[in-house]
């Protein structure tokens, strides 16, 4: 068993293909998915796609839509939903937008704070944003969550999984020059690994610039793997195990 704990299949673009997506995953033995809320439309479309057995959702305001306002409230009442897993995806992106930091990290620590109140775990959103986020993160004693699509350095994938945090790997570590994707996801601890393919984005090797879809998880297995020197079996059973510790399913 595989488990995709990062797919946005609540954007427009997968609406009309749900059951062909899920058998293509089902074929590729990947039985539970991770649907992933980014804003108010993607957190309610992910609730309501959790009507498919093996799919749960998580539901957050995504930092590259933080101009929209953050509604506690809202959250609070999704979280209720038996099948929403996580607040998520949240956190700081300094890759496409720098001048509003203080709102992201506003947005962030508010969902931060709800989260420790609930009791549930994060997915957290990093790029180009590595110290932000630790600094922010550190703050949190007892915080759970996975620090997806990870692509900083191994020093910073330890730094992380010290303050108790998971690490999410996906296509980017297929792709033959990503050499720091390659090393984090060989060399850190097993049961803090956890596969993902933020589908539609990232599609791994051979599909690298097409559309990414949960079948694809298998891929990402196939490639740990290979750099840990260990079976697929043992890389899907383990990852699934860390993911049904971490989110409860």
């Amino acid at each position: 068993m595989i488990i995709d704990t990062h797919a946005h299949l609540n954007i427009d673009e997968f609406k009309d293909e749900m059951p062909e997506i899920l058998q293509r995953a089902s074929d590729s033995d990947i039985q539970k998915i991770i649907v992933i809320g980014m804003n108010a439309k993607a957190n309610q479309r992910g609730i309501e796609l959790t009507q498919y057995s093996n799919l749960y959702a998580t539901v957050g305001i995504h930092p590259s839509d933080v101009n929209e306002g953050l509604d506690i409230d809202m959250l609070q009442a999704q979280l209720k939903h038996e099948k929403v897993v996580a607040i998520g995806e949240i956190g700081i992106d300094l890759y496409w937008v720098k001048d509003n930091l203080p709102l992201q990290i506003e947005v962030f620590r508010k969902q931060l704070d709800l989260a420790m109140a609930l009791n549930y775990p994060v997915v957290i959103h990093m790029r180009d944003s590595a110290q932000e986020i630790y600094d922010v993160v550190k703050s949190y004693p007892g915080l759970k969550g996975v620090m997806h699509c990870f692509s900083a350095d191994l020093d910073w994938a330890l730094k992380f999984i010290d303050l108790g945090f998971y690490i999410g790997i996906g296509g980017p570590v297929t792709f033959k020059n990503n050499l720091t994707a390659k090393e984090v996801a060989k060399s850190i601890p097993i049961e803090r690994l956890l596969v993902e393919t933020d589908s539609p984005y990232l599609a791994p090797t051979p599909h690298r610039g097409k559309r990414n879809e949960p079948a694809y998880t298998k891929l990402v297995v196939a490639e740990i793997a290979r750099l840990r020197g260990d079976s697929i079996e043992n890389i899907s059973n383990q990852t699934s195990q860390n993911a049904m510790r971490l989110f409860h399913i």
